[in-house]
C-alpha cells in the first residue's frame, strides 16, 4: 500500500473487483479522519442498501517523537568574594556586582554602612598600601578590605613651585585620592597630608564626583605664591591587632578555582572571568602607567589597562590615536604624549624594557 498525503490507494483482491458490477469511484480524501473504501462509499450513497464488504486500511503512522532534550547547560559558578573593614571588622561574603560602583554597594550592604563612607578598597592587606589597591581586577581568591572614612582634616598649601609633588588617583565611585606623595616636595613638607587622603574640597569647592585628572589639573592650576586649602578625609585607622591576611579562607563555596584568572571590572558593561595579563601586558601596563604620571599627575592600572588593549595589535600611531579616542575621547589626551605611549608599547615589543 503506499499512502499519499491526505489519500489512501486500497489495492483489492481480483474477485472483488471482477464479481461487482458496480461502478468503479475515484478516489476520496479522508471524512473525518477516516480513511474510505469506494465500497464503504456506496454503501452509504443508497439508502437501505445493505453494506458490502470492507477491507481495512492499514493503521496510521504514529507521530513523530520528539527528539530527546540535550543535555542542560552547566550553570556558571557563582563567584564569592570575602571582604572586612581594613580598621576592623567581622569577615562578610559578598558577590553579583559587575563594577566598583555595585562592589562597593555590596560591602555597604554586609556591614549595614553607606556606600559613600568606602573611600578604596586593598586586596589582601588591611594596610594603606598602594601597591595592593583594587583597580579593575580582582583576583578570584583575592581578600577584599574596604577602608571606610575617618578624620577630615583642612590644610592650607602655597605652591612654591609649579608642581606640588603629589599624584592623584581615584576609586571609581566619585572620590578621588592621594596615591604618592614626592619626596623633598611641597606636599611632603606638610606632615598632616598622608598617602591615602581622600581630596573632598579645594578652597571649600566640593569635588566630590571628580575624576582624578580632573583634581589633578584643578590642582595644577592654583597659581603659585597664593595659598589655598584642601580639605582631605583619611580613612578610619586599622586596629594594631590585626594582622595582614594574604590568601583567602579555604571554601568551596561559589568557588571558581583558577589562580591565573581574575575578575576584570569594567566602568561600563559587564564583568568578566579572565586570564592574568601576559607578560608583554603587565610591562606595557606599568610604562603607561609611569607616563599618566608624568603627564597627568595620575595613576590608574586600569586607564592604563585599557590604553594599551587599545593599543596592543595597532599597526601605526594614526590607527593607534583613533582607537583610543572611540574608547577614551573624554581624556583629550595630547598629541605627545599618544607618541610616548606608542614608543613605549613599540620597545616593550621588541624587548627593549
Amino acid at each position: 500500500m503506499d499512502i499519499m498525503a491526505g489519500w489512501a490507494v486500497i489495492l483489492l483482491p481480483d474477485s472483488v473487483q471482477k464479481g461487482s458490477g458496480r461502478k468503479k469511484h475515484e478516489q476520496e480524501p479522508m471524512q473525518n479522519g477516516e480513511v474510505m473504501s469506494p465500497q464503504t462509499q456506496d454503501s452509504k450513497s443508497s439508502a437501505g442498501e445493505e453494506e458490502n464488504h470492507v477491507t481495512p486500511s492499514a493503521p496510521p503512522l504514529p507521530p513523530s517523537s520528539p527528539p530527546p532534550p540535550g543535555p542542560p547547560p552547566c550553570p556558571r559558578p557563582r563567584l564569592v568574594f570575602h571582604t572586612q573593614l581594613a580598621h576592623g571588622s567581622p569577615t562578610g561574603r559578598i558577590h553579583g556586582f559587575t563594577n566598583v560602583k555595585e562592589l562597593y554597594a555590596k560591602i555597604a550592604e554586609v556591614f549595614n554602612i553607606s556606600p559613600s563612607e568606602i573611600l578604596f578598597c586593598t586586596l589582601n592587606s588591611h594596610k594603606v598600601d598602594m601597591q595592593k589597591l583594587l583597580g579593575g581586577q580582582i583576583g578570584l581568591e583575592d581578600f577584599i578590605f574596604a577602608h571606610v572614612r575617618g578624620e577630615t582634616k583642612e590644610v592650607e598649601v602655597t605652591k612654591t613651585e609649579d608642581a606640588l609633588g603629589l599624584t592623584i588617583t581615584d576609586n571609581g565611585a566619585g572620590y578621588a585620592f592621594i596615591k604618592r606623595i614626592k619626596e623633598g616636595s611641597t606636599i611632603d613638607r606638610l606632615k598632616t597630608v598622608c598617602v591615602g587622603d581622600h581630596i573632598e574640597a579645594i578652597n571649600d569647592q566640593s569635588i566630590v564626583g571628580c575624576r582624578h585628572y580632573e583634581v589633578a589639573k584643578m590642582l595644577k592650576e592654583q597659581p603659585r605664591g597664593e595659598p589655598f586649602t584642601l580639605r582631605l578625609v583619611g580613612p578610619k585607622k586599622a586596629f594594631d591587632m590585626i594582622g595582614q591576611r594574604t590568601r583567602t579562607p579555604k571554601s568551596s563555596e561559589g568557588k571558581m578555582v583558577s589562580g591565573k584568572e581574575t575578575l576584570r571590572l569594567r566602568s561600563k558593561g559587564t564583568a568578566t572571568v579572565q586570564e592574568v595579563p601576559s607578560e608583554f601586558e603587565e610591562k606595557a601596563i606599568k610604562k603607561v602607567d609611569d607616563l599618566l604620571e608624568s603627564y597627568m599627575g595620575i595613576r590608574d592600572p586600569e586607564l592604563a589597562t585599557t590604553i594599551v588593549e587599545a593599543g596592543k595589535d595597532k599597526k601605526n600611531p594614526d590607527d593607534f590615536a583613533e582607537a583610543l579616542d572611540s574608547v577614551l575621547g573624554d581624556f583629550a589626551f595630547p598629541d605627545v604624549f599618544l607618541f610616548e605611549v606608542w614608543g613605549a608599547l613599540g620597545d616593550v615589543k621588541n624587548g627593549r624594557v
